[in-house]
């Protein structure tokens, strides 16, 4: 297997950047402004060059079109930080506090686009996941 990190910063390197993926090569997609403002097409040239796609967005995607979420709840995070600004607020030191990762994820399927890519979903990821898109 080769991994290849492809930044893009306009929309037409997206298109170059699905155009040049192997046929049996997929995306990982991460989340940032940028991906975040031209996600409907990301995921369109998901779809057209029918790549397999991972997308660490937050919810919803899955309906727009996405293969796969996979993505920290952020509402539980931000509980997770307004109990550690509790704990300093009542006089704890920050530099005492450990520092903690984040345990509760969002996992969406969607069969649709599985269907429309020819892949077949395991049964365990279904059952494994907070939301499955038909």
């Amino acid at each position: 297997m080769r991994v290849e990190m492809t930044p893009v910063t306009e929309p037409a390197e997206i298109e170059r950047t699905f155009a040049n993926i192997d046929s049996d090569g997929g995306m990982i997609v991460n989340p940032d402004a940028f991906i975040n403002y031209n996600l409907g097409l990301v995921i369109d040239l998901a779809a057209r060059h029918r790549v397999p796609a991972i997308y660490g967005n937050a919810g919803g995607v899955a309906k727009l079109g996405a293969l796969i979420v996979y993505n920290l709840d952020l509402l539980d995070h931000y509980r997770q930080a307004g109990k550690y600004v509790e704990r300093i607020l009542k006089g704890e030191n920050p530099a005492d506090l450990a520092v903690q990762q984040p345990t509760k994820f969002q996992f969406a399927i969607n069969l649709k686009t599985a269907k429309a890519l020819g892949l077949a979903v395991p049964q365990p990821l279904l059952i494994g996941a907070d939301e499955v898109v038909e």
